[in-house]
């Protein structure tokens, strides 16, 4: 079976095309500039363990036009599609086939996620015309976060709120920490039901989760991405009377503080970078700001470790993925210096060596293991794709 894996955004479109049966991916690539006069896809092919690129710049009006540049590269039949869709609001639980009606209920939960939704709609209408009679399958970041309890996802406002406009915690990236969570318990020899877990998705974009048995009791992003630990141009926690002392005092209207809070906060707002190799580099030239940036982002890190830590009760293991988490070790380091009392002790001359495979960190007296693991969300896209058409 050769499942199409879809991840839409505004000006862009990224796929992949696995064969389930060898598990590989046969194709994938990017459609990037969309809309814009000159528009670029990057297509890579995987043969006998080599890949070959090929590069296309031209004007790609819309996503349809898109998905019609990318159907022209793959040579290989299509079974199904997969796509990622972010917000999947209270509406599912779990990966879905494709109808009218979900299409409506995705379009529903626009309001919760206006920034991705409406593309990620655009992409499954796309496909849908151009791979007619093809099951298409709704997988949405926020399922694996559908088990966290009500004492966790509620805030403390009016119970109305909840209710009447949907205002609760949902948590984003669930498709990579459910791809981590199994597949670390996996490689502890463990099923992922008997493991719990804290699992670190660091990247621009950052969340922490506690997986207890495989099922997800809280994570650190919100109602929307912007919660939690302080990531490369977002804030991150902040007291909410924050948000009105600024608008009173700066002047900026609530557009502009959004602006502010999304894209010009976090590692950038404090050393002006946002990529944490600039970081490192000018904190290594002796810029303070830049080492303070790297202190407050592993400092609350630890701190989201010490609070699911107590969440779960017992930690079998600590999982750091995506770009940051599987590269940074001077930022794994930081993280984890000091939690020996928790009984996670760090061989720092393995961490500070770069490895693109799974590997631990600890030492053997570590009494919790600590796990470095390549995120493959595309993959776990393509897996619970499968998923759902052998429940047909």
């Amino acid at each position: 079976m050769n499942i199409l894996i879809i991840n839409t955004g505004s000006s862009s479109l990224k796929y992949q095309l696995f064969d389930m049966t060898a598990a590989g991916v046969l194709t994938g690539g990017v459609v990037e500039r969309i809309g814009e006069a000159e528009g670029v896809l990057t297509h890579k092919t995987y043969e006998n363990g080599e890949v070959k690129k090929n590069k296309i710049t031209q004007a790609i009006p819309d996503h349809q036009a898109a998905m019609n540049l990318m159907a022209e590269q793959i040579s290989h039949g299509i079974d199904a599609v997969g796509h990622r869709v972010v917000q999947g609001g209270e509406s599912f639980k779990e990966a879905t086939l494709i109808t009218e009606d979900v299409k409506k209920a995705i379009e529903a939960n626009n309001p919760l996620a206006p920034l991705h939704n409406p593309p990620n709609l655009i992409g499954i209408r796309a496909a849908e015309a151009l791979f007619p009679g093809k099951p298409q399958v709704a997988v949405f970041d926020t399922n694996f976060h559908q088990t966290i309890p009500e004492k966790a996802f509620l805030y403390a406002l009016p119970y109305d709120y909840y209710t009447n406009h949907r205002i609760r915690k949902y948590g984003f990236h669930g498709t990579s920490h459910k791809y981590v969570a199994n597949e670390t318990a996996r490689l502890m020899g463990k099923n992922p039901g008997d493991v719990n877990l804290i699992t670190l998705h660091l990247g621009n974009g950052c969340s922490i989760s506690a997986v207890k048995g495989g099922k997800c009791q809280d994570t650190s992003m919100g109602m929307t991405p912007l919660a939690g630990v302080m990531m490369g141009t977002r804030c991150g926690d902040l007291d909410p009377a924050i948000f009105g002392y600024l608008m009173t005092h700066t002047g900026l209207s609530q557009d502009e503080l959004d602006e502010v809070l999304n894209k010009k906060s976090g590692l950038k707002g404090i050393c002006g970078y946002n990529d944490l190799r600039d970081i490192h580099d000018k904190s290594a030239q002796g810029d303070t700001n830049a080492a303070l940036a790297v202190d407050m982002f592993a400092y609350q890190i630890k701190k989201y470790i010490g609070a699911y830590a107590a969440v779960l009760g017992r930690v079998d293991a600590l999982v750091f993925t995506a770009g940051v988490g599987e590269n940074d070790e001077i930022v794994r380091w930081k993280a984890l210096e000091g939690l020996d009392f928790l009984g996670i002790e760090i061989d720092k001359a393995v961490n500070d060596v770069r490895n693109p495979k799974p590997h631990t960190i600890h030492t053997e007296n570590s009494r919790i293991q600590v796990w470095v693991v390549p995120t493959d969300e595309e993959r776990q896209i393509a897996i619970e794709t499968r998923g759902v058409l052998e429940k047909q």
